[in-house]
């Protein structure tokens, strides 16, 4: 296993959608059952990195992972790690119910490219700390790419406490970054303690951006480089130069982005931005609902005032 060095904006694209057939005018309804379009994801992914973000994340919530068949993410997969071609680092998410599934897409990531797995527990039934470090350990050992541990209990209703995560961290050799996104920067100071600052860990709650770089974090992963990359770069940029007073300003002005983005569900808000900026990216899969109307009028205000 090579080491990784990650840090800064890891940006999250959307998965297109080519439309669905059937229920709307000439036959198609434009819901997001129509497969992966390949050609605007790419599209996406050469943004993101033109924009100047330091590594892209696939197949995250917000590339809506969870609705896509095996066939549909793993060429969501392949199409984003083409389009990366290692330019950038490439993280590419991983969760499924069953651990076999877990390992089978990790694997696959692995011989596409990536040059490490984001690996997020989903359950059904509740799992105890013995069962989600036995998947989380199943999934390390059968790559040889560093595994980012993900903790989002809201999406994936198993909540990771900084001591079980530190302590995998610990214990198996290719498990050496944590994604924290329980929306809690108290965990985030607490695996600063719990490591001495050694161990690498990523915000992913969008309104906690500032706070988790003060906190120590050594990147940001988030989708809002979608639709605002110069803001979020320019935060980064301010960290990064200690510059905190500018940071704080550069925040408050993205920020009622980034709540609207967060509220109205990343899926659906991010592609009607991209959308509004001249990306068509269709429409998020059933049962999730394109913005509305108001709601589009109101990103579109949002996303001017942000700049």
């Amino acid at each position: 296993m090579t080491g990784l060095a990650l840090e800064g904006i890891i940006a999250y694209p959307v998965t297109p959608f080519a439309p669905g057939t059937g229920g709307g005018d000439n036959g198609v309804d434009g819901s997001g059952d129509g497969g992966v379009d390949t050609e605007a994801l790419t599209a996406l992914v050469d943004r993101l990195i033109d924009a100047g973000c330091h590594a892209i994340a696939p197949l995250g919530s917000t590339g809506e992972s969870a609705y896509l068949d095996d066939q549909e993410w793993y060429t969501a997969a392949e199409a984003s790690l083409a389009a990366v071609a290692g330019r950038v680092p490439a993280v590419v998410g991983v969760a499924d119910l069953t651990t076999r599934g877990a390992v089978r897409r990790a694997r696959f990531a692995e011989q596409a490219g990536a040059d490490a797995v984001m690996v997020l527990p989903q359950a059904y039934w509740k799992l105890d700390e013995r069962e989600v470090a036995g998947h989380f350990t199943a999934v390390a050992d059968a790559v040889g790419v560093p595994v980012m541990l993900y903790n989002n209990p809201a999406t994936s209703g198993v909540d990771l406490s900084p001591e079980l995560m530190v302590s995998l961290v610990e214990r198996v050799e290719n498990i050496t970054m944590v994604k924290e996104s329980s929306g809690d920067v108290r965990r985030m100071h607490r695996l600063n303690r719990l490591t001495d600052g050694a161990l690498p860990f990523y915000n992913g709650s969008n309104p906690l951006a500032l706070a988790a770089f003060s906190a120590g974090a050594a990147g940001w992963c988030t989708a809002a480089p979608c639709l605002i990359p110069g803001p979020v770069l320019e935060l980064h940029r301010a960290v990064r130069a200690g510059e905190w007073d500018l940071a704080l300003e550069v925040f408050q002005r993205q920020l009622p982005v980034l709540e609207f983005i967060l509220g109205g569900g990343l899926p659906t808000t991010v592609k009607a931005g991209l959308a509004l900026l001249g990306l068509d990216v269709g429409e998020p899969r059933r049962p999730l609902l394109p913005l509305d109307r108001a709601g589009t009028a109101r990103l579109a205000e949002l996303l001017a005032a942000a700049g």
